[in-house]
């Protein structure tokens, strides 16, 4: 449990820090046009990287801090759920969607494992 949030951190706060100093990628990548705010992306950028750091706190005492990993593990089952809307919508092309994948999908079963190990813990005490 360790190592994952550990891990988690450290992937958060890079790619939050890389979506902050650089906001244009992500969407010349994708083919898309630049945000007319690219403020707002790099806020998205913040706020990836903040969890990253209560990741990184999480990753001393994950059944202490399983809120922090349950509000990251909600993070990354409504973000796919919001993606998926957008690719129904056509708003967002495919290939940004594969974000997804390294962002959120990767990490349900890794959250959702140190979840029910901290609800465990806690029933046995």
């Amino acid at each position: 449990m360790k190592w994952v949030l550990l891990f988690g951190g450290v992937y958060n706060i890079l790619w939050g820090t890389f979506v902050i100093v650089r906001p244009d990628l992500m969407f010349t990548w994708a083919g898309m046009d630049q945000p007319r705010y690219p403020e707002l992306w790099q806020c998205i950028g913040m706020i990836v990287g903040v969890y990253g750091v209560g990741y990184a706190i999480a990753a001393f005492d994950p059944v202490r801090h399983w809120p922090i990993v349950l509000v990251g593990f909600l993070g990354k089952i409504f973000g796919p759920i919001g993606m998926a809307k957008a690719l129904y919508d056509g708003t967002l092309p495919s290939r940004f969607a594969t974000t997804i994948l390294s962002n959120d999908l990767i990490w349900w079963i890794p959250f959702g494992l140190i979840l029910w190990h901290a609800y465990k813990s806690s029933r046995s005490r």
